[in-house]
């Protein structure tokens, strides 16, 4: 991990000295820095909202949020905090994939507590990368060929290669593929596909198939100090139409990037029925 905190650093460097990017040896393309320092990081809003992925301004068919009669209140908002309970009745969802989100409702009403990715150290994938961590940071680690998104808890990585298609078959993966490319200088767009199905859509344990596909914009504010998110999300396995969603992340000067343990700190010692830690089998090694 201290090497992580380094790496961003060296980040800063490269990306400083390289400048504009020169595509066809004429068109120049200006590139906003989302970490100038190894101390540059990203945090979401709270002043937009709460830690989910949440419905687009402008209407339309949204992500699921919580149920009205159970309200969801975070840690720090003034007010008791609650466990989330999803909201059934969102039209997006396709018959099928309700069962288990109406169990695990049934569960957090019963007095347990919820899985949630970042709390059971399992990873997020994506949409949910988006709004994976109420107060750990994102750090970003930009090259001409490579974007890599390191939120500390955890931690969590994530890489998406600049500027290719995606491949002819893609292995499903808990972030998937994820291509992309930078658009009118502020805007970081991303395509990502063969997400595993062993992940869920957000912190409502919304199920997806293979079929996933996610578009996300990462728009940087001119002031550098705040990222608009924007997520186009589709799959006809799951979903009755695509739908839209957004989330915001504020600029933080903190730290380099901490090591943060995540698993080894977890474990149900007393027996509250959490969902098991992940845990390998056989040594990688």
């Amino acid at each position: 991990m201290i090497k992580l905190g380094s790496t961003c650093l060296l980040a800063g460097i490269l990306i400083a000295a390289r400048g504009p990017l020169v595509a066809d040896g004429v068109k120049k393309h200006v590139i906003q820095d989302f970490a100038t320092t190894d101390k540059t990081g990203w945090v979401l809003d709270r002043t937009f909202g709460v830690d989910d992925l949440l419905p687009p301004p402008a209407g339309g068919p949204g992500p699921v949020t919580f149920d009205r009669a159970h309200p969801y209140v975070p840690n720090g908002y003034g007010s008791q905090s609650t466990y989330r309970v999803a909201d059934l009745s969102n039209p997006i969802l396709q018959p099928w994939t309700i069962p288990s989100m109406k169990k695990a409702n049934e569960e957090v009403l019963a007095g347990k507590v919820p899985f949630r990715a970042r709390e059971r150290c399992w990873p997020v994938g994506v949409p949910g990368f988006n709004a994976y961590s109420l107060v750990e940071p994102f750090y970003f680690y930009q090259t001409p060929g490579k974007v890599v998104v390191i939120n500390q808890g955890g931690p969590e990585i994530r890489r998406i290669y600049l500027n290719v298609t995606h491949s002819k078959d893609v292995k499903p993966s808990w972030y998937g593929e994820s291509v992309g490319h930078y658009e009118s200088g502020d805007t970081l767009v991303i395509d990502t596909i063969g997400i595993s199905a062993k992940s869920f859509i957000d912190n409502y344990r919304t199920p997806h198939t293979d079929q996933l596909h996610v578009v996300e914009r990462w728009k940087i504010a001119a002031d550098g100090k705040t990222v608009d998110v924007s997520v186009f999300v589709e799959d006809p396995g799951a979903f009755a139409t695509p739908y839209s969603a957004v989330q915001r992340w504020r600029r933080v000067e903190n730290t380099p990037i901490l090591p943060v343990a995540c698993n080894e700190n977890n474990g149900d010692f007393f027996s509250h029925g959490l969902v098991p830690l992940p845990e390998a089998t056989k040594s990688d090694f």
